[in-house]
């Protein structure tokens, strides 16, 4: 009976995630349709209703509960498969649950701890906050020290295999359709969505995290996170030292505090970029909530479930990237980025050197914007978005962990500028992470032979282009994908007139016969429009992809 029962929550589960499976791609389907626009679709129309129906899909996320709520922050670091509205509004996906019973939590303890539970002598009722994965409860261990407990909820592994079976399924489903399967690798997605999301059940893992992210900032005393108790952790328990503080976004405790704010975001931002720079491990999820101000003015870091890595390929060559964006080359800069691996090799450079360019000055020209980051993460959502190539999720996580940053910035100080506050800290974070004064100078040493290289075969390079052009060998090469596209869009338009009026003529002959003293013979236009008429049907949705593409 038991198995029965499990059985049929399984279906009624599943059931429930194909509902909102259909109705997603229902909505999209209607959303496409230019005939359920009264007065016809305009671009506003389209974002407008492309926004509704993000915030639709986020409500339905959270409403399927923790899977589901993690698959949608998974997919906010997605813009090459989501469009930029939908990365946005997912970006902002934050789970607030009611917490499970404390005799449950509890329970729970006492089955994961075992004897090591009589280490706890007194612990809350009141959980500090519930989310999709677990609640937090405060402590008191016999020893005096103030702990919190991090308690996932019951059931959840069981809950979790099941929907990443059925989020499987609906991969390969949207794999196999011919518009949005094209260029996308739904499978492979789901199947790091389901390597990812098991690990994150691990608390182990994120203590592992805490303990190194802790370990960068030791000697830094306007830097706190809190130690593991690796005694009292497990794979479902986390146990952390408690370290109460000030919100982050509440500016007036902080100024009754006699704490001044500005004085808080710059350490924030300083503390950001050595995560960047210097350790290439950040916290990737830098939302309020996670965020405190102590008593003596030091940040506090909360919740490491949600951590980012530079690679080293990377981090090896951003004194380069650093020089090329102080001379604002965005060549430079582009090839720097694609040795790094950052951008892909194969692709049209074009377009990705026209956008940096235009972020260089944007980022690099005083007056510093307020929200430049979030302006430059639209740019390149817009930018990846249908292209045959990608951002690593990393460098998504980056910029948005920076553009979240800068309105936490905002909120403690109207004038925060995160790009201003950077620039003097480049150099001794260079330094630190290995790319030295004395690197810098090497660099600008070779930089310099290069241009005095170049200009010393300029000469001849000018005589040798100056003959080509009078022999008449100089060839030019010319791009002309966009006009490839609309020639292809007029014959496709051209054969589906001719179809057009191919059927007319044969419906017109169809009217006649069937007035005629033999209608019988209506049969025979009526057979032969079939074909043509599907194949009109086929040329319509040819255009319509190519107009969307």
């Amino acid at each position: 009976m038991p198995s029965l029962l499990a059985g049929l929550r399984a279906a009624r589960r599943s059931l429930r995630i194909w509902r909102a499976v259909l109705q997603l791609l229902l909505g999209l389907w209607w959303d496409g349709a230019a005939w359920t626009y009264p007065g016809g679709p305009t671009p506003e129309r389209r974002e407008r209703r492309q926004r509704l129906r993000a915030r639709w899909l986020t409500a339905e996320l959270l409403r399927l509960g923790s899977a589901f709520i993690k698959l949608g922050q998974l997919l906010s670091a997605r813009p090459d498969v989501l469009p930029a509205g939908w990365v946005e509004e997912l970006a902002h996906l934050q789970d607030r649950v009611p917490a499970f019973p404390f005799a449950t939590a509890q329970g729970l303890l006492e089955q994961e701890l075992g004897e090591r539970v009589a280490e706890i002598i007194d612990i809350e009722e009141q959980p500090l906050g519930a989310a999709s994965l677990a609640q937090v409860h405060r402590a008191s261990l016999r020893s005096g020290r103030q702990v919190v407990f991090k308690i996932q909820r019951p059931g959840l592994e069981r809950i979790f295999r099941l929907d990443l079976e059925v989020m499987q399924q609906v991969a390969a489903v949207l794999q196999r359709h011919p518009r949005w399967g094209v260029g996308r690798d739904w499978v492979s997605i789901a199947q790091e969505c389901r390597r990812v999301l098991l690990r994150e059940l691990d608390f182990r893992l994120e203590a592992e995290h805490a303990a190194r992210f802790r370990q960068q900032f030791l000697d830094d005393p306007g830097i706190r996170i809190p130690a593991v108790v690796w005694e009292l952790t497990t794979r479902r328990v986390l146990c952390l030292d408690y370290l109460p503080g000030i919100k982050i976004t509440d500016r007036q405790a902080i100024l009754e505090a006699g704490i001044d704010p500005a004085a808080v975001a710059e350490k924030g931002a300083a503390s950001y970029l050595q995560q960047l720079v210097r350790f290439g491990f950040f916290h990737a999820d830098p939302h309020p909530g996670n965020l405190a101000v102590a008593a003596d003015g030091a940040l506090i870091y909360y919740d490491f479930g949600m951590m980012g890595t530079i690679s080293q390929r990377l981090r090896s060559r951003l004194g380069r990237m650093v020089t090329a964006a102080a001379a604002r080359d965005a060549s430079a800069l582009v090839g720097e980025l694609q040795a790094a691996g950052v951008i892909a090799q194969r692709i049209d450079p074009g377009p990705v050197r026209r956008l940096v360019r235009l972020m260089l000055t944007e980022a690099l020209t005083p007056p510093f914007s307020a929200n430049v980051l979030e302006k430059l993460s639209g740019d390149l959502y817009d930018l990846v978005y249908g292209q045959p190539f990608r951002l690593p999720p990393e460098l998504i996580f980056v910029m948005r962990a920076l553009s979240t940053f800068e309105g936490v910035g905002r909120s403690l100080d109207p004038g925060f500028s995160l790009v201003a506050i950077a620039r003097p800290y480049l150099l001794p974070l260079m330094s630190a992470s290995g790319n030295g004064p004395n690197d810098l100078f090497n660099q600008l040493g070779r930089q310099a032979v290069e241009v005095g290289t170049r200009a010393l075969g300029l000469p001849q390079r000018l005589e040798e282009s100056l003959s080509r052009i009078e022999q008449g060998d100089l060839q030019v090469q010319i791009r002309a994908g966009e006009t490839d596209r609309l020639l292809r869009r007029l014959a496709l338009s051209q054969q589906s007139a001719g179809q057009a009026v191919l059927l007319g003529a044969l419906a017109v002959a169809a009217a006649l016969l069937a007035a005629s003293v033999r209608p019988a013979l209506t049969a025979i236009p009526l057979i032969a429009g079939v074909p043509v008429g599907l194949s009109w049907l086929k040329l319509q949705a040819r255009l319509r992809r190519d107009s969307l593409g």
